[in-house]
C-alpha cells in the first residue's frame, strides 16, 4: 500500500475550543498569519478530509480532492464534490487506499468528531494554533476530551504525539503554532 501521511490543523482558543455555541468559527479565531499558514499547508496535500458541516460552510475555490466524513454513505461514493465516507461502514485503510491509491499527504481540519477519529486513526502530525488572549464559553472543543477537562496538548500527548518548538505565527494577533509529531511505531500504524 502507498504511504499516507495524515496532518490534522486547527487553530484553537485558550479554552481549547475551534468555534462558537453556535458551532461558528468566529473572528476571534481568524487570523490572517494562521490561514496563510494553513492555505500553504493545504497545498501541499494530496487530500482534504472533514466533516460534512465544514464541507458545507467552506467553499472549495482550488478544486482540492475532498473525502466528506458523513453517517449519509454506504461506505465510501465518489460524488460531484468529491469522495463521501461513512467510516462506521468503511474503514479508513480500505478508504484511503480507494480515494488516494497513490498515497500522499492527508489534510485533516475537522470538526471535533473527525479529530477524535483521526485520533484513533493516527496522525502523522498535528498542527495546533493557538490563539492566545481568548476564550470561547460553551463552544466547541477541538477533542472530545476537552469536554473532561483535558487540554489539547494533554490529549495529543495521550495520543503518542511529541509537541515541536512553539513558533510565533503572529506576534500581533497573538497566535503561535506547535506542530505534534507522531513517534515512529505510531506513525508506521497509521499506514495500515
Amino acid at each position: 500500500m502507498a504511504a499516507v501521511e495524515i496532518h490534522g490543523y486547527a487553530i484553537v482558543s485558550d479554552d481549547d475550543r475551534i468555534a462558537d455555541a453556535e458551532g461558528r468559527m468566529p473572528d476571534v479565531l481568524r487570523n490572517d498569519a494562521d490561514w496563510a499558514y494553513f492555505q500553504s499547508e493545504l497545498d501541499r496535500c494530496a487530500l482534504v478530509v472533514l466533516g460534512r458541516l465544514g464541507h458545507e460552510a467552506n467553499p472549495n475555490p482550488k478544486q482540492r480532492l475532498r473525502l466528506v466524513v458523513s453517517s449519509s454513505s454506504s461506505g465510501l461514493e465518489q460524488r460531484n464534490d468529491g469522495w463521501w465516507w461513512n467510516p462506521a461502514v468503511l474503514p479508513w485503510s480500505e478508504a484511503s487506499r480507494l480515494a488516494l491509491p497513490q498515497g500522499g499527504r492527508v489534510a485533516v481540519p475537522g470538526g471535533r468528531l473527525v479529530f477524535d477519529l483521526f485520533l484513533e486513526i493516527g496522525y502523522t502530525a498535528f498542527h495546533l494554533a493557538r490563539a492566545h488572549g481568548t476564550r470561547l464559553p460553551g463552544g466547541v472543543p477541538v477533542f472530545s476530551g476537552c469536554l473532561q477537562g483535558q487540554t489539547a496538548e494533554s490529549v495529543l500527548a495521550g495520543s503518542r504525539l511529541r509537541a515541536g518548538p512553539r513558533r510565533v505565527l503572529d506576534p500581533a494577533g497573538p497566535v503561535s503554532l506547535t506542530v505534534w509529531q507522531a513517534e515512529r511505531e505510531t506513525r508506521r500504524s497509521s499506514w495500515s
